[in-house]
């Protein structure tokens, strides 16, 4: 084989190298091919936004960690009971009836704290509630007035509630007068309970 036709067969079969080249070139194309299509921008909708919204910041503006922070709630709470406990109004009573005329609180505050983002409220309250009434005492009916002591109570703590009554004038009464009047006093508990129950669930509103 002359020169011309050694090289002309060279160039036809090709090298190792070249062949490995093309082949792998080829390999790529076919991979290429099946490949994934790469991702299209879409625009978000409202839904898209709403989800990604992060939870509502609680507390102060300054507050921004949600650390440990605490808030009076005791000017509404007070002002908030007084009305609810005197909204009870005339209980029918054994021989006669009574209604709230007052609500003095003693001692006591209400609050809310927000602690890591999260929300607690509570409340400690002492009451006197002033009670005025008419009982058949006899043959006659008489004007009663007394009052109604609500001991210490707490948040979450309304099952135990009790209440002690006193009259206030009684001078012309027997003892077995008094004893009754004072058992009647007692009936205002259940509408009572029932009103600071209300109390509590507003309180769970308050921010």
């Amino acid at each position: 084989m002359d020169g011309g036709a050694a090289a002309a067969a060279a160039a036809a079969e090709g090298t190792p190298k070249d062949q490995a080249a093309a082949s792998y070139t080829y390999w790529v194309r076919e991979r290429t091919s099946d490949a994934a299509p790469p991702p299209v921008p879409r625009k978000l909708n409202p839904e898209d936004q709403t989800n990604n919204q992060t939870t509502a910041h609680l507390g102060s503006a300054w507050n921004s960690a949600g650390t440990w922070e605490e808030k009076s709630l005791d000017k509404w709470a007070k002002t908030r009971i007084k009305e609810l406990l005197v909204s009870v109004g005339s209980l029918e009573l054994s021989g006669g009836k009574a209604e709230i005329t007052e609500v003095t609180i003693s001692s006591g505050d209400a609050f809310l704290v927000t602690v890591r983002n999260k929300k607690r409220v509570g409340y400690t309250y002492e009451l006197t509630l002033g009670v005025k009434g008419e009982w058949l005492v006899g043959a006659e009916t008489k004007v009663v007035k007394g009052h109604i002591d609500i001991q210490e109570f707490s948040f979450g703590e309304l099952d135990g509630l009790q209440i002690k009554a006193r009259l206030s004038d009684n001078k012309d009464l027997e003892q077995k007068d008094k004893h009754r009047i004072t058992q009647d006093f007692q009936l205002f508990l259940q509408p009572l309970r029932e009103k600071l129950l209300q109390f509590e669930e507003e309180l769970k509103l308050k921010n």
